[in-house]
């Protein structure tokens, strides 16, 4: 088995880390400066940072913000929301990041990724993808799953490779911070219908038994968090030695 990535994620709104269930009812979760640094510190093999605001307010993405989390982080860092352009990517990428995340835009506009991927490369293009079980079918969901944008997953997420995006940030909408595990199923449909990497999203709980489920049962490449690290109710080194002690081997040794 490929080593996988644990990922924690950062979703930012005015400027503070914050997290919901189901997209609503966020509550503050945290510093993102001092969130980012303790993952970096503490094994975490990747960071994403989403400005979850920033669409729906018909704005950019914060690039100080950007810029003082990349200062403080020695890992892979991925940055989204409010991305809609070349000139926003060059943005981000010169404040510090390594990849940028593109999903509304994406979807209104899909020669956006073959545009980004031919002036960057696909290594540096994630698309991410919102989606919900609605009428007995996956569909994705834009404006921080606001809108039901009447494409089916399955059709997206092989359009998104077809483009030319590196990989897919795919996450459960029904499952979002539940902490009842991920949609095994959802994330199945998708991991086994394309050739780049899916990052699962969703759902994760401090039960690592969630993590090697996701990592045993679907061709997923990483495992994307955010409550249960914020929170320590199941730390990134702790994880990652549970992961070890399971057979499943990760990019960043747990020291």
């Amino acid at each position: 088995m490929p080593a996988k990535r644990i990922i924690p994620c950062l979703d930012v709104k005015d400027g503070k880390t914050v997290k919901g269930v189901n997209f609503e009812n966020l509550r503050y979760a945290g510093d993102c400066i001092e969130l980012a640094k303790k993952y970096s510190d503490s094994g975490a093999d990747e960071l994403v940072f989403l400005d979850i605001t920033a669409t729906n307010e018909k704005r950019k993405t914060v690039v100080e913000l950007v810029h003082r989390v990349g200062k403080n982080v020695f890992i892979p860092f991925t940055v989204g929301g409010g991305i809609s352009d070349i000139e926003d990517i060059k943005c981000i990428l010169k404040a510090g990041a390594d990849k940028v995340s593109i999903n509304s835009a994406a979807v209104k506009n899909p020669d956006l990724i073959k545009d980004c991927a031919n002036y960057f490369g696909s290594q540096c293009i994630t698309v991410a993808i919102d989606a919900k079980r609605t009428e007995g079918d996956y569909y994705v969901f834009i404006n921080a799953g606001k809108i039901n944008s009447g494409l089916k997953l399955i059709d997206w997420a092989k359009q998104v490779e077809l483009n030319g995006a590196g990989e897919i940030l795919l996450t459960s909408m029904d499952f979002d911070g539940t902490q009842k595990g991920f949609d095994i199923d959802m994330l199945n449909i998708v991991s086994n219908s394309v050739n780049i990497p899916v990052i699962a999203s969703g759902g994760a709980g401090a039960d690592a038994g969630h993590f090697i489920d996701v990592f045993n049962k679907t061709n997923v490449d990483a495992a994307l968090a955010a409550s249960i690290f914020h929170f320590d109710t199941l730390p990134v080194d702790k994880l990652k030695s549970e992961l070890n002690l399971a057979g499943i081997e990760t990019r960043r040794l747990v020291k």
